[in-house]
């Protein structure tokens, strides 16, 4: 059995018959867990193992996993910096700066393949403006550059753990101040005012970034829907322009972002005919029976399919990581950074 381009959840510690019976359609190929799924590692580690053993190939395991605000796994986790943090740390010693981003993102995804997940939505790369209502300290810098350094360095650190690097949220979602978990942000620049924030997607993709999420943002200069719906955006500009050949992810198709474009059914044809490989349904599992009763078969085709497969983890899984003298001392490193992170304001749901 192929994978799908669904990206579904489950909703407790366990599967459910219920879940088993979603798991095992064609249309899924992939499952997205959250803070809710989680009790302590060995845990998670049998539940990831028990949505493997529902289909060959195993479906794909994701999680929301940046650092900061947003990490779905915390008691016995390494708490990771917020992206903000690591910034700073470039700002002071550009070289130890890109090297403890690149250290830190092995230690995200080296934890996490430990308990059998295969990638993380991780790097954000949006700009720090300073407006945004979501992204705030989960961006690396206000400059593309150095984002774009800071990138290059996480997917780097996630590649050493054999875990594929998603950047998120294409083409940029730091300079609308409305969340589009709750709203339709609107970013009124024309394309060419643009350039500063698709820039570090350019030297990522030169380097095989394996996969980008798409932002549930409209801009209006250049299309009237989201770039996640949107033909021109995800076919036009990323896999033509940027000449993009990796897996692209819409962001959770049930967000406020993308409700003013049809009921569910029509946001994930939209997506597909844009160009998108996997779209996310989460947190409304009435949304996913409506989408597998009436979506094609096929999905998003033979191509979108090897671009999803190649999403997957890669290597021997990692065991015994505290004993693992780079885990020691990366994890030494990430206590001496700072303070506790601030309180996670993302809803209970989208990457």
């Amino acid at each position: 059995m192929s994978l799908g381009p669904l990206m579904v959840d489950i909703a407790g510690t366990e599967l459910t018959a219920d879940d088993v019976r979603v798991l095992s359609h064609p249309l899924v190929g992939s499952v997205l867990l959250f803070t809710r799924n989680y009790r302590n590692p060995g845990q998670i580690a049998d539940l990831t193992a028990s949505i493997r053993a529902v289909r060959t190939p195993h479906l794909l395991i994701a999680v929301d996993h940046e650092g900061g605000r947003v990490q779905r796994f915390r008691e016995g986790f390494t708490r990771l910096p917020a992206a903000r943090l690591l910034g700073r740390r470039f700002d002071e010693d550009r070289r130890e700066g890109l090297k403890l981003a690149q250290s830190v993102a092995w230690l995200m995804a080296s934890e996490l393949r430990a308990v059998g997940v295969d990638f993380s939505f991780a790097p954000c790369i949006d700009l720090d403006y300073g407006v945004s209502e979501i992204i705030g300290d989960r961006a690396f810098h206000s400059d593309p550059d150095s984002v774009a350094a800071l990138a290059v360095a996480t997917m780097t650190g996630m590649r050493d753990a054999g875990m594929a690097a998603i950047a998120k949220h294409f083409p940029g979602h730091g300079a609308v101040v409305a969340d589009s978990h709750v709203a339709l942000p609107v970013d009124r620049r024309e394309f060419a005012d643009l350039e500063p924030d698709i820039r570090p997607y350019r030297p990522l993709i030169d380097n095989n970034l394996a996969g980008i999420m798409a932002a549930h943002v409209v801009f209006p200069a250049v299309d009237d829907l989201p770039a996640s719906l949107s033909h021109r955006w995800i076919t036009g500009v990323l896999r033509g322009e940027l000449n993009f050949h990796g897996c692209v992810f819409a962001d959770d198709l049930t967000m406020a972002g993308a409700a003013a474009f049809g009921d569910v059914i029509e946001r994930a044809k939209l997506a597909l005919a844009a160009g998108c490989d996997v779209l996310p349904i989460c947190n409304s599992r009435p949304s996913v029976e409506l989408v597998l009763e009436s979506l094609a078969p096929n999905g998003g085709g033979a191509a979108s399919q090897a671009r999803i497969v190649r999403m997957r983890a890669r290597g021997e899984t990692p065991t015994d990581l505290h004993a693992n003298r780079h885990w020691q001392e990366t994890a030494a490193q990430i206590a001496s950074l700072s303070s506790t992170p601030p309180p996670l304001v993302l809803t209970e749901g989208q990457p």
